[in-house]
């Protein structure tokens, strides 16, 4: 069959994603022509997330120029500072290495990989696990019984200075051959469960999220805004994560503002608990709750909840979206390149991986030049 324009199908059983076959003359999403480059924005703006199969071929320089296709005003560093991200004291500090001559895309994943990949010397990998990060943690027998948690939801920003990425981009290039399924036991009073592939990766929509509240809910979102801490993934380095992987245990472990990076109060972030999507109109519930510090009136700059009861808000209205039916998790196959709207969604790493299950990614955001607003 030929294609001559790009073909985007919805997801079966999914309330947002698509899959997106390109046309005969490019097998490079970075070199569409505007036309079909056009659909794809407006198919990223619409479904929230895109797979694109068979990309193992796709260089650092186009995946980086693809990210800055869908947003131009995008600076020319990753979503993170490098030496915050990678500082000893953040949370992120293991999250990735750099490829060396694109910077931008990180290399996320598991296990040891030989010297030669990207220019790299020999290079470790370290896929996330809940128990380096949850307050309460699986048991041994609930782990032999293939359990395991979502990580941390988040959206991928830096939270601090920088404006969040509109766009990220993630491609599969080592993946484990296996058709193992883990299971998510929700840790409340839901009985709520959900069986993944291996190492999915699980993605929650901001418009279902937003849908989802009560009218009530829907003004206070409306009207609020959101105050993060400086340095965020800093200041929550020795705290941990309620069960869902939502927020954060309030235990006073967050650092003092004196013990952190130096600082300026004209670069703290302050987003709106609403984001409104360019294209479609549509409201987007968009929050980072494990780096929330503060919650306050968008009209009158009035605290509404300080750190802890901000974080039980927070979690009260972004609990709904993550529920099986509401989620999408992509069971990686390699090649696959995800694209997901990063002002639209948020996600979160799943998966007990060991050191034989190898895994690479290449992983592309790029700090925008503008903050989201609401509309």
């Amino acid at each position: 069959m030929t294609m001559t324009e790009l073909l985007v199908t919805p997801l079966e059983n999914s309330k947002f994603g698509a899959k997106i076959t390109l046309p005969d003359y490019t097998n490079d999403p970075s070199k569409l022509n505007d036309e079909d480059f056009q659909k794809l924005n407006n198919a990223l703006l619409t479904y929230s997330v895109l797979v694109i199969p068979n990309q193992e071929n796709l260089t650092p320089e186009s995946q980086h120029s693809l990210n800055i296709k869908f947003d131009p005003s995008s600076a020319s560093n990753y979503g993170h500072k490098e030496e915050l991200f990678h500082s000893k004291n953040s949370i992120l500090a293991k999250d990735g290495k750099c490829v060396p001559r694109r910077p931008e895309v990180m290399m996320v994943g598991n296990g040891t990989f030989e010297a030669g990949h990207e220019g790299m010397k020999e290079f470790k990998l370290e896929h996330p696990v809940h128990k380096t990060f949850h307050k309460k943690l699986l048991t041994y027998e609930e782990l032999a019984n293939n359990q395991t948690r979502f990580y941390r939801w988040h959206i991928d920003a830096a939270l601090y200075e920088l404006s969040p990425p509109v766009v990220t981009t993630l491609l599969g290039l080592v993946i484990p051959e296996t058709n193992e399924k883990m299971k998510i036991i929700y840790d409340d009073d839901s009985g709520e469960m959900i069986e993944v592939a291996k190492g999915a990766t699980a993605f929650a929509s901001g418009k279902v999220a937003f849908d989802l509240l009560s009218d009530e809910d829907k003004q206070f979102a409306l009207n609020t805004t959101v105050v993060y801490a400086p340095h965020p993934y800093i200041f929550i380095n020795d705290c941990k994560a309620t069960s869902d992987g939502l927020t954060i245990v309030s235990e006073g472990k967050e650092k003092s503002f004196d013990e952190l990076p130096s600082w300026e109060e004209s670069k703290l972030k302050k987003l709106p608990l609403v984001w409104t999507n360019p294209t479609t109109g549509n409201n987007h519930l968009q929050v980072h709750g494990c780096c929330v510090y503060q919650l306050i009136d968008s009209n009158t700059g009035k605290i509404i909840y300080e750190m802890e009861d901000a974080r039980k808000k927070v979690h009260s209205m972004m609990r709904p979206a993550i529920s099986p039916n509401n989620i999408y998790c992509h069971d990686w196959q390699k090649g696959d390149l995800c694209i997901f709207h990063n002002r639209g969604v948020i996600h979160s790493v799943t998966g007990e991986l060991n050191e034989n299950d190898k895994r690479l990614m290449h992983q592309c955001n790029i700090a925008s030049g503008s903050d989201p607003k609401l509309l």
